[in-house]
């Protein structure tokens, strides 16, 4: 599962932490890759019900809100496999998870969105993105993107990020 922004502007995680509230949520094995919310575990019950309850723990412990954003371990392979760009350096290369998909009329209207020379698709829950010179250098108009396709809480994870986190899940 993805946390989305901890780390960053003043929202700190400890990932030691992460395991912990994740094991008392009933979670089991968790590990943490990077310091940037990025847990693997092996969640009881419904994916999407841990996740909230996971939120809960955290604004309730550190006192700011933060989505969780689960994906199984097929969901990433795939994720992965489905990356539509072509990949000349990994870390200018993500893959941001979406809570849920836009709607067909969110993406339309976000073709309009000013890119120069960086690339988005939208596949399924999943938001590709390719920065021709890094994401601190962007030219793609972030924000304007992100309303344009509804401000869906969304997580991005680099390709080096992903393949990581596919390895620590194993098979």
């Amino acid at each position: 599962m993805l946390i989305r922004a901890v780390n960053v502007g003043g929202a700190k995680l400890p990932m030691a932490d992460l395991k912990a509230m994740a094991a008392d949520l009933g979670a089991t094995d968790p590990a943490t890759y990077i310091a940037s919310g990025n847990l693997v575990a092996d969640v009881p019950g419904d994916p999407d019900a841990f996740d909230r309850a996971l939120e809960k723990a955290i604004e309730e412990r550190f006192g700011y809100f933060r989505e969780a954003i689960s994906r199984t371990r097929d969901e990433l392979v795939a994720a992965l496999a489905a990356h539509p760009f072509e990949v000349q350096e990994p870390k200018y290369s993500y893959i941001s998870f979406m809570l849920t998909a836009p709607t067909e009329q969110a993406i339309a209207s976000a073709a309009d969105v000013p890119t120069g020379n960086d690339r988005w698709q939208v596949i399924g829950r999943e938001l590709h993105l390719r920065y021709a010179a890094g994401a601190g250098r962007a030219e793609l108009k972030e924000a304007q993107l992100a309303r344009a396709l509804g401000r869906i809480p969304t997580t991005a994870r680099n390709l080096n990020t992903v393949r990581r986190l596919i390895e620590l899940a194993g098979s």
